[in-house]
């Protein structure tokens, strides 16, 4: 049994979920991108860092992806848009980040969701496709994740996932402009079933 990877997995074009499935952002998602970012940017506000004057540009868009581009290329984070299966509608985002190989084997979770679609359950099937992807194709032990603790519907999304929370971390992440307290959760492979994700 290897413990250590020795280069980065193959990543798969799509990750299947249940209704859903999520895609690396391309060139093309722009439009839909700066459009539903724009349209829930009020509703994001309040659980995200503060915005870039050009965040919805497209010359920051395509610094997005040559960043992300990096990052799958070198294993340290898989960034994903999550779509609707019946009508490719773009719905929102979900990276797992972070990657730590070696001992560790763990990767940190983070989403986003269009104000139009919340509340649907598409993100919780996201988050189960994306648990399934980390645990079966990059062959990782732990999936992580952090929300402020007043932020009822992402704790609910986690712990209907199967994570279980692990504790609490002060001054954690600097969201909407302050240091902001969150509440650490985990799942870890193994922790139930999960469905098939790859295509």
């Amino acid at each position: 049994m290897a413990l250590f990877r020795l280069g980065p997995p193959e990543t798969p074009s799509v990750v299947r979920g249940e209704g859903v499935y999520l895609r690396a952002p391309e060139a093309r998602d722009f439009l839909s991108w700066s459009s539903l970012r724009e349209q829930s940017r009020a509703f994001l506000t309040p659980w995200e860092p503060t915005w870039p004057p050009d965040d919805l540009t497209r010359s920051a868009f395509r610094r997005r992806l040559r960043r992300y581009a990096e990052e799958i290329e070198a294993d340290e984070a898989h960034p994903f848009f999550l779509f609707r299966a019946g009508d490719h509608r773009l719905l929102g985002g979900l990276t797992l980040g972070n990657v730590r190989r070696g001992v560790a084997q763990a990767t940190t979770l983070g989403y986003w969701m269009g104000e139009p679609y919340a509340g649907q359950g598409y993100m919780r099937r996201a988050v189960a496709a994306a648990c399934g992807f980390a645990f079966d194709t990059l062959r990782l032990h732990r999936v992580e994740a952090a929300c402020i603790p007043h932020n009822v519907a992402s704790r609910r999304l986690l712990e209907r996932n199967g994570f279980r929370q692990e504790g609490e971390a002060r001054s954690y992440l600097k969201i909407d402009g302050a240091w902001r307290d969150h509440v650490l959760y985990a799942k870890v492979d193994g922790d139930g079933d999960r469905p098939a994700t790859r295509l």
